[in-house]
This record gives C-alpha cells, structure tokens and sequence, in this order.
C-alpha cells in the first residue's frame, strides 16, 4: 500500500527592530508607514494529510487541542482555533484533510507567532490544493484572514515578513505594501546577530487590546501618540540607513529612542519589570533593546556591547528572564511534502 503525503508548511518568525505601530490602520493611509525588521530562525509549522472523505480535523500541537467536523462546511467560529478555520472558509476548502500546527513561540511573545502560523497554513493548503500564491498574495490574504475576516486588531508587518523572510525595509502606503529586500554586507549581519540579545520575560500578552487603545489614541489626535508614531517613522529610516552602513552602535542608541517612544503609544507597552530589567541591561552593558512586537510582555531584544553581552545575559536571568539563541533566517515561507509522518 502507498503510504499517505504528508504536506509541510513553516514560515519565519520575526524581529521587529523599528516602526511597529505605523503599520496599523488608520496612520498608514494618512501617513505613510515603514518597518524595519527579519526573519529568525525560529518557525511556525503546518502539515496536511489528505483524507479519502469530507471529515476535517483541526490539531494544535501546542495546546493539545483537537476539533473534528464532518465536512470543512461545517466549520463555525466559536472562539477556539478560529484563525484555523478562517484560513480554512477563506481558501475555500472542499475536501476532507487532516491538519496539525505549531509554533516555537506562543502568541502573545511578540514574534508575530499568530500571524506567522497563518502564512504557514495558507501555504500548506494551497500547496495541497496546486493554487500557488506570490508573496504578495499570500501575506495580503493572511492580513485579510485576521483584520477583516476575524476583526482583530494588528497591523500588517508580521505577514510580510513570514511570507518573503530576510531582512526587510517594508513600507505602507493606505493598502499597498511594499517589501524591499536590504543588500547588508555579510559581515555587518554577524555582527549584529553577534551582538544581538534575545530574552524571553516569562509572560504574554493579548497584543490586541494594546494596539486598540493606541488606535483609539491615534484617531483622538492624542498628541503624544500621534507624535511618537512620527518619530517611528523617522528613526525606521535613521536605523535602515545605519545598518547599510555597518554602523551597529548607532542602531543600539537608535533601538534604545524608539523604545522610549513606543512607550508613549500605550501605558500597556510596559510594565514596572520589564522597566527595571531594562535599566539592569543598560547599566550592564546593552546598548538599546526594545519589545519587538506591540508590547506588555513576551520577548525582549536587546544590542550590546560585545564584551558585555556575557553579564547582560547572567544579569537578566539571574531575574527569571530566559535567553534564547538565535540565529538570522534569510529565507519565508517553505513548503514540501513528506511520504512519512
């Protein structure tokens, strides 16, 4: 007997290192956003076995979560794995299948883990269905999936980022997005990873509610908000250009202001720990650090000094953080197929 063909999906997570929050709606129309961020060698994973009837059964390998339907029709969103299904409704699935994800983060720290794992299941699926996706397509349909499908709030760097991976100077413009890839001297990337400091806090957090109350903000005309998110803006191309230039101490001052005015979004962005962590790390020996993703716990990444990143690292777990390796993945999303399990 044939054995059955397993359908892989993995798609990068990401580090944003400037200009989150000018990629939510409604700044980028009015304005114009920009982030600067990369892929990591860090994934969010999907397969796919094809079944001989209509039955679908939705897996989650991290929460041990199993949901079973007679027909993908019968799908209904009712708060447990309704990204899944709504990635499902929106590729229009038909046939039966058996479906198993999985992240190396949980939601809430930060990476984009939710926005990854979706890019992830798209490409499974329409790998399984023969619809091949650009890159463009595929992050837009990922970004329609969670803010209009679902209504949740975000913007749209993390599915960019998963779709095309690398390291990425990413602009938008009201519904246009734009992904340029940066030519960065391979030395200059060592260096940076080298010298990069990637801490897990131990919490996470509904990034959501953050980045309502700064929308909210926002469309209020609150002015330290929307002055913030201007200096963003500002220091996204500062940072690119520094980078170009191998100019690495310059980015850890750059990452160390952009902190300080991602905290005047939301007074959810930080918290009186991760404040006092922060402060331990600069008298330590970090340069600048910032939370990658919309804020209030999950991973912090810090840019040290090459000869302190040791006591950087010994200081901050010697206070519940867990350092984490990593390394830079240049590649998005990757599908194949597996005649095993």
């Amino acid at each position: 007997m044939r054995s059955p063909v397993y359908f892989r999906a993995r798609a990068p997570l990401r580090l944003s290192f400037c200009g989150g929050g000018t990629d939510v709606s409604p700044y980028p129309e009015e304005h114009g956003g920009m982030v600067l961020s990369a892929t990591i060698n860090q994934y969010a994973y999907a397969s796919l076995r094809p079944r001989r009837d209509s039955r679908l059964t939705l897996a989650s390998l991290d929460y041990d979560i199993v949901a079973r339907y007679d027909h993908p029709r019968r799908l209904r969103l009712d708060g447990s794995l309704d990204l899944i299904k709504a990635a499902i409704r929106a590729l229009k699935v038909r046939r039966g299948a058996d479906l198993w994800f999985h992240s190396d983060a949980p939601p809430g720290s930060g990476l984009g883990s939710s926005s990854t794992l979706v890019v992830a299941l798209i490409g499974v699926v329409s790998a399984w269905l023969k619809k091949p996706l650009s890159g463009y397509e595929l992050a837009e349909l990922a970004y329609r999936i969670e803010r209009v499908d679902l209504g949740l709030a975000g913007g749209r760097q993390d599915q960019y980022a998963a779709a095309f991976g690398g390291f990425n100077f990413i602009e938008f413009q009201g519904a246009t997005t734009v992904v340029n890839p940066l030519r960065i001297r391979p030395d200059v990337l060592r260096e940076l990873e080298y010298r990069l400091l990637l801490c897990y806090m131990g919490q996470t957090r509904q990034s959501a509610h953050i980045i309502e109350r700064q929308t909210a903000s926002y469309v209020e005309g609150r002015t330290a908000t929307v002055e913030a998110l201007h200096r963003l803006r500002h220091q996204t191309l500062e940072m690119k250009k520094a980078l170009l230039l191998g100019e690495i101490d310059g980015m850890g001052e750059l990452l160390h202001r952009a902190w300080e005015d991602k905290k005047q979004l939301d007074p959810g962005i930080s918290t009186g720990q991760i404040d006092r962590l922060y402060t331990l790390a600069r008298r330590e020996g970090a340069i600048g650090g910032k939370l990658p993703g919309a804020g209030g716990g999950g991973y912090f990444m810090l840019l040290t000094r090459f000869d302190r990143k040791h006591r950087v690292a010994a200081a901050l777990e010697k206070h519940g953080a867990q350092v984490v390796p990593f390394q830079f993945e240049p590649r998005g999303l990757a599908t194949w197929s597996s005649p095993t399990r």
